[in-house]
C-alpha cells in the first residue's frame, strides 16, 4: 500500500488501451503531447504504451519516459521474456520506470487463447515478474480475464507474483462482464485468499461493455482499490474505458463523503479531453458527463430559473472547476508573433523557433477570416500543426468544380513521402467526395471512405471547421484530421493524413517481431 491510504492513484491508460480503439493512429509527437498534458493533468501514472507491438510503439514510450517528468511511466508487456526486455528497454530512461506485466487466468483464455494448462499460466508469471524484478522495483501484475476466472487460481497466481516482488496488483474486467456487487464479493474474496494483498497497491480496470466501467471502478475502490485505470474521454478496447473524467471528479465532488481523493489537477481535465478528442479524432458526445457540451447546459425552464437564484440547485459541480471557462478573445488580427507565444504559452504550450514560425503563419490566415480568434482556436491550430510532423503525405492545393448540373470534379496537389508532388483528378458524388476520390488518383492507393464527420470548434458563422475521415486501406483502418476555416480544405487535410496513417500502420504490421511459444495475442486487460 502506498504511504497516504485515503489517496487514490490515477493510473492513465488513454496513450496504450485507447490507443487499441479503432480508427486511433498516434504519432511519436502526438503521443508526447497528450503525455506531457497528462502531467499537467496530475495524474499518477502513465502507461505509455506497449513497446513489443511495433518499432513506431517502442520508439513512443521511450521518448516519453525520456521528456515526461513527475508521473510513473510504464510500458505494457505480455508474460513473456521479449516483450519484458523490450518494456524495459523503452521505459530505462523515465525517472519512475515501471513494467506492467500480465497472463489471463480464466479457464476460456487458458484453452482457447493460451492453448495452454494453469500450469503454463504459473510459469509464465513466476517468470515475468522475476524478469521484471532484475531490472524495476516498480512492477505491477494483472490476470487478464479475472473477473471470469476462478477465484481461487487467481488468488493462487496473485500470491506468485507478490511473492515474486510484484508491488501493484491489478484486477481487470477485460470484456465488461462483472457487476458492482459482484466486483466487491470477488475482490473481497481476493483479500481472503490472499492477505499479502493488503501489502501492495490494489488496482481496478474495469470496460464499459455493459456500461458498468465507472461503477465497478468505484465499487473497487469501496473493496481497497487505491489505483483505478482509467482514459480520457473513457476511449479504448470496444465500448472503452472508466472514463479518468469521471472517476476524477466523483472523487473530488464526493471527497467529503467518501473521504478519499486524488492529486488530480481537476482545471485541466476539459483541456485534456478537448487535446485528445482532438487529436485521436473520437468526438464527445454532447451528453457525456462531465465534459460534453450539454454537461453544464440547463434547457428547462425550472432549471433556468433555478440556477439564476441559485447555482447549486440544479449544478453539482462548478463548470470551472473542470476548466470549462468561458471561451474567450485572446487575440486579434493584428497581433505579432510574441503575443501569440504568450498565448500559447498561457494555454501551455511551448513553441519556439520554426515551430512558431509555422504556428504564427497558420495563426494569420485564421485571423484574416475570423474576426476572433479564441482559445479553443488556438488549441485546435496547434493540435492541427503537431500533425504535420508525422511524415507522409501532405495536402498541398486543391481546385473543385462543383454545380446541381453536374457532377463535381476535383484536382489536387499531394506532396509524397520524398517530396515529390504528385496530383490527381476525379469526379464525385459531391466536392468532399471528388477531392477524396482525386487523392486516391494523385497518390495511387486504393482508399476507403469509412467514416466522414465535420465539426466546428467553437460558435459563430466564421467558426473554424474541424474534420475527422476513417478510411480503409488493405483491410487496415485510419484515421485523420484536419482543421481550417474551409470545410474542404480541411477535409483534404484529414483524408491525406489518413492515408499517412494507414500507410504506417500497414508498414509496423509487418514488422511485428516474434516471439516465444504461446505467447498471449497482443490484447491486454
Amino acid at each position: 500500500m502506498h504511504d497516504d491510504p485515503s489517496r487514490v492513484l490515477i493510473f492513465d491508460t488513454t496513450l496504450r488501451d485507447g490507443e487499441q480503439s479503432p480508427g486511433i493512429s498516434l504519432n511519436a509527437t502526438e503521443k508526447l503531447e497528450i503525455a506531457q498534458q497528462l502531467a499537467r493533468l496530475g495524474v499518477d501514472i502513465i502507461e505509455a504504451g506497449f513497446p513489443i507491438a511495433s518499432p513506431g510503439d517502442f520508439e513512443a514510450v521511450r521518448l516519453i519516459a525520456q521528456e515526461v517528468r513527475g508521473p510513473v511511466i510504464a510500458g505494457l508487456a505480455r508474460a513473456n521474456p521479449a516483450d519484458v526486455e523490450r518494456a524495459w528497454e523503452a521505459v530505462r530512461d523515465a525517472e519512475r520506470p515501471r513494467i506492467h506485466t500480465f497472463v489471463s487466468t480464466s479457464d476460456i483464455h487458458i484453452e482457447h487463447q493460451l492453448q495452454g494448462t494453469r500450469d503454463d499460466v504459473r510459469g509464465l508469471a513466476r517468470a515475468a515478474v522475476a524478469q521484471a524484478k532484475e531490472h524495476v522495483d516498480d512492477i505491477e501484475f494483472s490476470p487478464m480475464d479475472a473477473t471470469r476466472a476462478d477465484v481461487e487460481f487467481t488468488a493462487e497466481v496473485l500470491q506468485i507474483a507478490i511473492d515474486e516482488g510484484a508491488t501493484t496488483i491489478n484486477i481487470p474486467d477485460t470484456v465488461g462482464y462483472t457487476t458492482p456487487d459482484e466486483f466487491k464479493r470477488f475482490l473481497g474474496r481476493l483479500y481472503e485468499l490472499v492477505p499479502a494483498l493488503r501489502d501492495v497497491v490494489l488496482s481496478v480496470h474495469c470496460h464499459d461493455d455493459l456500461g458498468l466501467a465507472v461503477a465497478n471502478s468505484f465499487a473497487g475502490i469501496q473493496a481497497g482499490a487505491r489505483q483505478v485505470e482509467c482514459a480520457v474521454n473513457g476511449i479504448g478496447e470496444r465500448a472503452g474505458n472508466a472514463a479518468l473524467e469521471e472517476i476524477v471528479m466523483l472523487l473530488h465532488t464526493r471527497q467529503s463523503d467518501i473521504g478519499l481523493h486524488t492529486a488530480a489537477v481537476t482545471t485541466e481535465i476539459a483541456r485534456t479531453s478537448r487535446l485528445v478528442s482532438r487529436l485521436t479524432g473520437y468526438p464527445v458526445q454532447p451528453n457525456k458527463a462531465i465534459i460534453g457540451r450539454n454537461a453544464f447546459v440547463h434547457e428547462s425552464g425550472i432549471h433556468q430559473d433555478g440556477i439564476l437564484k441559485e447555482r447549486t440547485t440544479y449544478e453539482i459541480m462548478d463548470a470551472r472547476t473542470v476548466g470549462l471557462e468561458a471561451n474567450q478573445l485572446v487575440l486579434g488580427k493584428h497581433s505579432g508573433r510574441h503575443a501569440l507565444r504568450q498565448a500559447l504559452e498561457e494555454l501551455g504550450y511551448q513553441v519556439e523557433g520554426q515551430a512558431l514560425n509555422t504556428a504564427f503563419k497558420r495563426f494569420k490566415e485564421i485571423a484574416d477570416k475570423k474576426k476572433q480568434v479564441t482559445a479553443m482556436d488556438l488549441e485546435a491550430l496547434v493540435t492541427d500543426e503537431l500533425r504535420e510532423e508525422l511524415v507522409g503525405y501532405t495536402f498541398e492545393w486543391f481546385d473543385v468544380e462543383a454545380s446541381t448540373r453536374r457532377p463535381p470534379h476535383a484536382t489536387v496537389g499531394v506532396r509524397t513521402p520524398d517530396g515529390e508532388e504528385v496530383q490527381g483528378s476525379f469526379t464525385g458524388d459531391g466536392p468532399v467526395d471528388a477531392i477524396f476520390r482525386a487523392i486516391n488518383a494523385a497518390t495511387g492507393i486504393d482508399a476507403r471512405l469509412r467514416e466522414f464527420r465535420v465539426d466546428a470548434v467553437t460558435g459563430g458563422e466564421d467558426a473554424l471547421g474541424e474534420t475527422s475521415v476513417v478510411i480503409e486501406i488493405d483491410g487496415q483502418s485510419a484515421a485523420g484530421q484536419g482543421v481550417a476555416t474551409d470545410i474542404l480544405e480541411a477535409a483534404g487535410r484529414a483524408y491525406v493524413r489518413a492515408l499517412s496513417n494507414g500507410v504506417r500502420r500497414a508498414r509496423a504490421a509487418q514488422e511485428l517481431p516474434a516471439v516465444t511459444s504461446r505467447p498471449p495475442e497482443l490484447t491486454a486487460p
